[in-house]
């Protein structure tokens, strides 16, 4: 009997500690899923388990370390984004600082497209089209809860340019009616305002600035200088792709508004570089490119405009109703490949794995490292601001007595440091544009090699 009791006493024991075991595991799995979901954005469990996975081994604990860290401390941990680089299947033998032109994808991101495209190949007509063809409306709600708008005012197109001439040739202009830009605006967006003034003869209003320029009053004073009567329409670039200069767009926005000028913003360089949702703006209409910085497949961008503008605009290519005020007309472009519209998503999961902010930070970061390590140089002049309201991860420099193309082959000859060589309006510089990827061993070698060439 008392066998009995000792044996009930020890079982029982166990049983509590195998118990306390379970619990303790399910509470263990329970938090990290939390943390997961909580702190790396808006993303499902299903999605961000296999990029996690994807990524190495130890990265899931990785991110449980960092849980507590700020974005502005997460910025310097580079262990952290030794991981993240892990995504990628980026070149050991180049160094890329040309990310603005257009940014490489994560594996996952390259991977999803290539099982959507195999998809599409058992029988396009079918599998494309009605299929993959469903999944397109769930893809423009999560890209238009990454822009912080309604999936309504949402046009899923193929780049900036593309989606900005929509607005372009579609906006009801006659002769005479004005549009103000600025000589920093970007050539294809400038080479179709010109057509449209030679077919129309609307009127082009230019306005200059100097490069950096860090004075938000002057800026919007430049603006509203060229703002007359006539004109209907402000062009507006948020981040000069020349030099990464950050313009003030909401307050140039509602100058505009307040003398019933709409607004169009050129957002190539800014979705998924910023942290901003493009209601925010205060503009009429946006478009941008998601192969930059969000990291989604070559040839995707996206148009916004607002719900009572949209009836208006004219679309670039004939839809059955020019004036329907449903967002999907200015997607009637004929047959493109929906493999790489639906790895949107995945691009997006991504964008948010890693999260806005700390993406934001860990840009501005390696722009402000590389520009410390020269700008002490006597010969190095900076075409850039170094307050963080006017640039973020995009800069560019010059060098006293070298042209820009000298700058550019060197670092690529010598180095194998690709770079952007700019020679537009006052600027002459290279421009540099790190990515999430990028080591402080490459900016390291980039510094040296910058004043070495500088002598």
């Amino acid at each position: 009997m008392r066998l009995c009791i000792v044996l009930s006493k020890v079982i029982g024991r166990r049983w509590e500690y195998a118990s306390r075991l379970i619990l303790m595991k399910k509470i263990m799995k329970t938090n990290r899923r939390q943390f997961l979901n909580r702190s790396l954005g808006v993303v499902g469990t299903v999605a961000l388990a296999p990029m996690v996975s994807a990524i190495g081994p130890g990265f899931e604990q990785k991110l449980l370390e960092v849980n507590s860290l700020s974005p502005n401390e997460l910025a310097t941990d580079e262990e952290f984004w030794q991981f993240i680089r892990q995504a990628f299947t980026i070149s050991p033998n180049l160094i890329n600082l040309n990310n603005g032109g257009v940014s490489p994808q994560p594996k996952v991101v390259q991977d999803k497209v290539t099982h959507y495209q195999s998809v599409s190949n058992e029988g396009p007509a079918h599998y494309m089209w009605a299929v993959l063809g469903e999944e397109r409306e769930p893809m423009r709600r999560k890209l238009a809860a990454t822009a912080g708008c309604s999936a309504d005012n949402i046009a899923i197109l193929r780049n900036t340019t593309e989606a900005l001439d929509q607005i372009i040739f579609g906006f009801p202009l006659e002769k005479g009616d004005e549009v103000v830009l600025c000589k920093y605006d970007y050539p294809n967006v400038i080479n179709a305002w010109k057509q449209r003034e030679m077919r129309d003869g609307i009127v082009l209003k230019w306005m200059d600035l100097p490069m950096p320029v860090e004075n938000d009053d002057f800026i919007v004073k430049a603006y509203t200088d060229q703002f007359t009567l006539r004109t209907k329409l402000v062009n507006i670039t948020q981040v000069i792709n020349w030099t990464g200069q950050i313009l003030p767009v909401k307050k140039i926005a509602q100058a505009a508004h307040s003398r019933n000028i709409e607004v169009m913003v050129d957002g190539a360089h800014a979705f998924a570089h910023l942290v901003f949702n493009i209601p925010d703006l205060d503009c009429d209409y946006f478009g941008t490119s998601l192969h930059k910085w969000l990291f989604a497949p070559f040839g995707t961008g996206l148009l916004y405009v607002k719900a009572d503008k949209i009836s208006k605009i004219w679309p670039l290519m004939a839809a059955p109703d020019p004036k329907s005020p449903d967002i999907r007309k200015f997607e009637n472009i004929g047959t493109r490949s929906f493999a790489v519209e639906l790895a949107i998503s995945t691009a997006i999961d991504f964008y948010n794995m890693i999260g806005p902010a700390r993406k934001e930070q860990r840009l501005r970061y390696l722009k402000n490292y590389w520009v410390d390590g020269i700008k002490s140089h006597p010969k190095v002049k900076l075409n850039i601001s170094q307050k963080p309201q006017y640039s973020c991860g995009l800069g560019n420099f010059g060098i006293e007595g070298k042209k820009p193309e000298e700058i550019q082959s060197y670092l690529m000859t010598k180095y194998k440091i690709l770079t952007t060589p700019i020679v537009w309006e006052k600027v002459s510089g290279i421009r540099v544009t790190p990515s999430v990827y990028t080591t402080i061993a490459e900016l390291d070698l980039f510094i040296r090699a910058i004043r070495e060439f500088a002598g």
